[in-house]
């Protein structure tokens, strides 16, 4: 089976430099919605630390594919690509069960927004 799907020409500088540049972009891409879910998290487990009740549904609609913050074409700070972050906790308080019992995809929870 064959498909017509174009490739990046990878010939020449020219072509090495668009393939890189979208490897770059790729890269880029994954730690923003890395870096996102990581402060959803934060967020959650202070929610919780304040009180708050989480359901479990509401996170189930939550995406860590937001992009209202990305400028693409401005200017970013670098200053802390050097500091050294906690290690990170991956426990979330949060009981998942209800949304593992019920069929996720027949309440439209399964599928991306």
């Amino acid at each position: 089976m064959s498909m017509d799907i174009p490739q990046p020409d990878h010939r020449g500088p020219a072509g090495q430099r668009r393939a890189r540049a979208m490897k770059f972009n790729a890269l880029l891409t994954n730690a923003v919605i890395f870096h996102n879910a990581l402060d959803i998290a934060e967020i959650v487990r202070q929610l919780l630390e304040e009180g708050w009740e989480i359901d479990p549904e509401d996170l189930a609609h939550i995406s860590p594919y937001l992009t209202e913050h990305i400028n693409r074409f401005g200017e970013y700070s670098t200053h802390e690509l050097g500091i050294q972050p906690e290690a990170y906790d991956p426990k979330l308080d949060v009981d998942f069960t209800p949304l593992r019992e019920q069929d996720l995809t027949a309440t439209g929870l399964g599928q991306a927004a």
